[in-house]
């Protein structure tokens, strides 16, 4: 599940200094020391494929961050914990694939099954995916 599916602009989060201090301006980090809490403005995608968020900070200034460099709220300011399953693709097939095994094969007979050959080719890339 996304950052979009859970908070709008105009929510609330607060942020996870220790995840993104490395890459932040001293003035940020400031911001951020004197309350950690601030304001979605706006959406990005990072990275060509994950989500952030641009935080208007407590100084007033905009910030970007990761989606894992925040933490999300409920109503009443408490922190939600993240889940970290990532059984994002559950379905059959993936679920099929992760039980693929490969066994060895010494006979040529056995080398030479182009269905051997599919289920190793299979599982090689299984974790590709």
């Amino acid at each position: 599940m996304s950052i979009l599916d859970k908070v709008k602009i105009g929510n609330t989060v607060q942020v996870n200094l220790e995840l993104s201090r490395d890459r932040l301006t001293k003035e940020t980090i400031e911001a951020i020391n004197f309350s950690s809490l601030g304001k979605i403005s706006d959406f990005r995608i990072t990275d060509g494929k994950g989500i952030g968020v641009v935080l208007e900070l407590s100084n007033g200034k905009e910030q970007w961050f990761f989606e894992d460099e925040i933490d999300l709220l409920d109503e009443n300011g408490n922190v939600i914990k993240k889940n970290c399953d990532k059984k994002e693709n559950s379905n059959f097939i993936f679920d099929f694939l992760r039980g693929l095994n490969y066994e060895n094969k010494n006979k040529v007979s056995e080398l030479i099954n182009p269905i051997n050959f599919l289920v190793w080719l299979v599982v090689s890339f299984k974790d590709i995916f």
